[in-house]
């Protein structure tokens, strides 16, 4: 009897391998495989304009791209540039805006700022001296729209450089701005001990 099963379940194991046939197998399981749909931009006789794909709804935002304060991602604010920052300032903001400085504007503005970067003692145009008076009697917005959109033969970074990560880099220049522009009294009286 056992030898019987085994023959016939090896014959039919011979059989299933060593045809060919034009019918598709069984399929328990068909996973989707085959589905009535519409393939991308193809015809559809089932709406009046002929197209399966559908529009979007009109006023549709993409992904990410909901911007309900224009003002934070243009740095004008009407017809003004914005006059302050609109990030709180603390010592992360300005930690991201040193990295994002030294990453995108150092190499024109040098990481002091002083617009003597290598693209710019190397290249053919000369980068803005960032404490020059003109720069520092800027409005943070202005700077954020020259970050965004440039100026001159600065290009524009809006498309490399995140919205927040523009308003880290301007409390970035601030605070060089700052640094350059200083005076004993800005420095705080129990650390003026060790300043010369």
């Amino acid at each position: 009897m056992r030898a019987a099963l085994a023959a016939t379940a090896a014959l039919l194991l011979l059989v299933g391998c060593g045809t060919t046939t034009r019918k598709p197998p069984i399929e328990i399981f068909p996973d989707m495989d085959r589905q009535p749909k519409y393939k991308p931009l193809a015809a559809s006789p089932f709406f009046p304009d002929g197209r399966a794909s559908r529009m979007p709804v009109p006023g549709t935002v993409a992904v990410g791209q909901l911007r309900e304060d224009d003002s934070y991602y243009t740095g004008i604010s009407g017809n003004l540039y914005v006059g302050r920052n609109p990030r709180p300032l603390d010592a992360a903001l300005l930690a991201r805006g040193r990295t994002r400085f030294e990453v995108y504007c150092a190499p024109c503005h040098d990481r002091a700022g002083d617009g003597r970067g290598i693209v710019a003692t190397r290249g053919a145009w000369l980068a803005v001296n960032l404490h020059e008076d003109r720069v520092v009697q800027m409005t943070d917005g202005e700077l954020f729209h020259v970050a965004t959109f440039g100026r001159r033969t600065m290009p524009g970074y809006r498309f490399q450089i995140s919205a927040d990560d523009r308003w880290a880099i301007v409390a970035y220049i601030r605070a060089l701005q700052r640094a350059t522009q200083g005076t004993l009294e800005d420095v705080p009286p129990e650390l003026r001990k060790g300043v010369r």
